[in-house]
């Protein structure tokens, strides 16, 4: 499946010295489905990637048993290297490739499918949703993480962009709405009222992740996670311990540390469409902080009247 160029970028490691000489690339395009079969005829591209830009930069057809080899000339130590395969109008690509000082690279199988706009319905398998501490201004940031699955034999398309591969609902409310990394690149989602639509490609097979961010306003004190078709598995990280959950066949994990960060942690689920979630959170009306200036205003009164009664206590001098 197409991935995000942003997830490649990110593998840009530090310059090494790569061999001066060619890197035999080879590896096997297959076709998934009701059966695994190796898939002849092709098109395999490898492709460079810096951090500026992407391009094509060599390709070949696969042979009738699926396998293909490119040789990589003068291969860039700031770059990074990948290959797609091509089939049924959608280009499916493999990890990035470990090319430094080596002479012969073999690529794990690449997994292709025929599309399709229809199919059994995908599985919400997992959803995972953080809530931070409220800020200054008193809104909160909340990411969720989610996970598809397709049980279908096919990749699942769309056919416009009023028909999305899949769609869920967000809390009601909410707002800065924003696509995140993952399997499912930012600029495949739209927010939509209420709605997170998906227009990428869903293979089937393992799991497709997909993450966004977004703003609950100053002042919210409950959180309803809408549940709007079958959840296997909710989890929950709330940085304010404090808070209440109420959740079908709700576990309490404990708190957990996080990059430095406290979350007390909850699991539910398997939940069902229709189900309640609600995040009780504490007030965020009263800050110890925003009474500062007025303690050390009482503290500095306090000290004038002590240091006026002490004078009139004072005897005089001789």
């Amino acid at each position: 499946m197409l991935r995000p160029s942003t997830i490649i970028l990110l593998l840009i490691g530090c310059p090494v010295a790569l061999a001066s000489q060619g890197v035999s690339v080879s590896g096997r395009v297959l076709r998934g489905g009701g059966d695994t079969v190796p898939l002849a005829n092709a098109w395999v591209v490898l492709h460079k990637v810096t951090r500026e830009s992407g391009q094509p930069i060599d390709s070949a057809r696969s042979d009738a048993r699926g396998r293909y080899r490119i040789l990589l000339r003068r291969p860039d130590s700031t770059s990074v290297y990948v290959i797609s395969a091509w089939y049924d109008s959608l280009a499916y690509f493999s990890l990035p490739l470990n090319v430094l000082g080596r002479a012969a690279v073999h690529v794990e199988d690449i997994m292709t499918f025929a599309t399709s706009v229809s199919g059994p319905p995908l599985r919400l398998a997992r959803r995972l949703a953080t809530v931070a501490h409220a800020r200054e201004d008193g809104t909160r940031e909340v990411l969720e993480i989610l996970e598809i699955e397709n049980p279908g034999v096919t990749t699942r398309i769309t056919k416009d962009t009023l028909t999305p591969t899949w769609a869920g609902r967000v809390p009601q409310g909410a707002g800065q709405f924003r696509g995140g990394q993952g399997d499912i690149s930012p600029e495949a989602m739209v927010f939509r009222n209420d709605s997170i639509y998906v227009l990428g490609p869903i293979p089937p097979g393992p799991v497709k992740q997909l993450s966004y961010g977004y703003a609950l306003p100053a002042g919210t004190r409950t959180l309803t996670m809408p549940i709007d078709q079958p959840t296997t598995e909710l989890n929950l990280l709330v940085e304010d311990t404090a808070a209440a959950v109420r959740a079908p066949q709700l576990e309490t994990l404990g708190v957990e540390e996080i990059e430095s960060r406290r979350f007390a942690a909850y699991r539910a689920g398997p939940l069902a469409a229709g189900d309640r979630v609600e995040i009780v959170l504490p007030s965020t009306g009263f800050r110890a902080g925003t009474l500062l200036p007025y303690v050390i205003a009482v503290l500095a009164a306090g000290m004038v009247v002590a240091l006026v009664w002490a004078l009139r206590k004072r005897p005089s001098a001789a």
